[in-house]
């Protein structure tokens, strides 16, 4: 059943009444151009079962699996590793890298410590599944007001079955909590485009700005709202975005500083197929929506849901083909342009048999996804894993390398999968010389301490990885193809932790 929202067409029928339209009506209407609702007073109760539906299942999909089995991969180790630094060692630290995350540290620093005795897992990824579930809800409010109850509704549950939107509720990073304050800041200026008052603009600045220096690349949010706000409010916009750079620009200029921290990231051509693919459903759904007819002054649906879902990552894909940045996790908040566009198809196709047929086959396609977000296999490594490799090859007195050296962080989360192993390379830990994975000797030192010990562990990637060319990763290798053979290798999640001995020493 289609509802006709077009200002050409009869009155609508009273509110929960539904009218009979005939088939060619039904395969017009979804391209009809749309003007903006202008929201009637709806029940409060409606409000609350359309925002609250979607934030229950998002709390119970984030608390589904949350320990993914006792795992963790490389990027929550950092978190982990930074957040539990003192104060002091924690500002040196960030001095020398990963500034642009330096907010959300200190934010994990804080719940570490009021929360020492807990789960140290469930203290890492408690703070996502929250802001997920924030984000869910921001985006059911967004849809509510701009399209009705039942479209925020579904637009809340959509963007809670994403799997972009399940991964990073779950994980120790800062990207949900980024995702849930660019969403709320858009809540925020539909507001502020609605009522103009000075004090929602500031609210506006306050939150976006907030997101942007959890991550800097929130403010490619910015883009999207450019192109989206009526000419009318585009002077407190323009002053409400004036503010939030001023606020961003010395983290971005001491950012800039630490770009080596990015030099893992691939061109184009590694962008998830995953990340596209969503893309593309946004772009269909605002197709099928057609062109609004905007209202003076106020913001569609249809228009807003586009530019968030293709605007922040397209201008990251633009900037790759200068220097690769493009992520998929650093637009996140992308999907809820997706979730909106979708959210308002699904309401316009009524509640008939077919939608629900229709729902019903994707949400059951979703399953695995859901299933497979919460195993130590959805990750690019097991930390844990590689751990336990450790102690099972490592016998007391064998010397240890990490191939490369930023693979030392496999071992920051559990020092005692380590103990009793001498790490040859390594000459001041990650603590003691403010970096996030120590600083290794210079190459002659490391060549003679690999030839003082009878057998070395060495902790690398997974075959096929491209090898650093620096010269102590070089002489790393070169001395274990030299002088020593190879005896065994366990092979786990993203990592080879193979024994090395001299010769007839295995």
């Amino acid at each position: 059943m289609i509802r006709r929202l077009d200002s050409a067409c009869p009155p609508a029928p009273a509110d929960g009444a539904r009218t009979a339209r005939s088939p060619a009506i039904a395969a017009t209407q979804l391209s009809r151009p749309t003007p903006a609702r202008t929201a009637s007073p709806r029940p409060r109760s409606r409000r609350r079962w359309a925002v609250g539906a979607p934030v229950a299942l998002s709390l119970v999909l984030g608390l589904w699996g949350v320990r993914r089995d006792g795992s963790l991969w490389r990027d929550e180790v950092v978190t982990y590793d930074m957040a539990r630094r003192g104060l002091p060692d924690l500002a040196a630290t960030l001095e020398q890298v990963d500034a642009v995350h330096g907010l959300y540290y200190l934010l994990m620093h804080g719940l570490f410590a009021l929360c020492d005795d807990a789960d140290p897992l469930l203290v890492l990824r408690l703070p996502s599944v929250v802001a997920g579930a924030a984000a869910c809800g921001l985006v059911a409010l967004l849809g509510h007001r701009l399209a009705g109850a039942r479209a925020g509704l579904l637009s809340g549950i959509v963007f809670a079955l994403l799997p972009p939107v399940q991964r990073f509720a779950q994980e120790g990073r800062s990207y949900a909590l980024v995702c849930a304050l660019v969403v709320w800041s858009t809540w925020l200026l539909v507001r502020a485009v609605d009522r103009g008052t000075a004090r929602v603009w500031a609210g506006y600045a306050a939150v976006l700005l907030t997101a942007c220096l959890l991550h800097e690349f929130a403010v490619l949010v910015a883009v999207a709202h450019a192109v989206v706000v009526p000419r009318t409010a585009r002077p407190g916009w323009v002053r409400a975005v004036a503010v939030v750079l001023v606020g961003l620009a010395p983290l971005a200029v001491f950012s800039t500083g630490q770009s080596e921290q990015v030099s893992w990231i691939g061109g184009i051509g590694a962008v998830s197929w995953t990340g596209f693919g969503l893309i593309a459903l946004g772009v269909v759904c605002a197709t099928l929506l057609g062109t609004p007819r905007v209202a003076v002054g106020r913001l569609d649906l249809p228009s807003l849901g586009l530019a968030l879902t293709v605007l922040p990552a397209l201008v990251l894909l633009v900037a790759s083909l200068v220097k690769p940045l493009y992520v998929d996790r650093y637009v996140l908040y992308g999907n809820a342009g997706t979730a909106l566009l979708a959210g308002a198809v699904l309401d316009r196709l009524g509640s008939g048999p077919g939608t629900r047929v229709v729902t019903a086959a994707l949400t059951l396609a979703l399953v695995p996804v859901a299933v497979d977000v919460r195993t130590p296999e959805s990750r690019v490594d097991d930390v844990a894993a590689v751990e336990q490799a450790i102690r099972q090859a490592g016998d007391p007195g064998d010397g240890i390398l990490y191939m490369p050296s930023r693979r030392r962080v496999w071992s920051l989360h559990d020092p005692g999968a380590v103990r009793g192993l001498r790490d040859l390379a390594l000459e001041r830990g990650p603590v003691a010389s403010s970096t996030l994975y120590g600083t290794e000797a210079a190459v002659p030192v490391i060549r003679a301490r690999m030839l003082t010990v009878p057998r070395i562990v060495a902790v690398r990637d997974p075959e096929g990885e491209p090898l650093d060319r620096i010269a102590r990763e070089a002489v790393k290798r070169d001395v274990l193809a030299a002088s020593f053979e190879e005896c065994d290798t366990l092979r786990v999640r993203g990592a080879r932790v193979t024994v090395f001995a001299r010769p007839g020493k295995c």
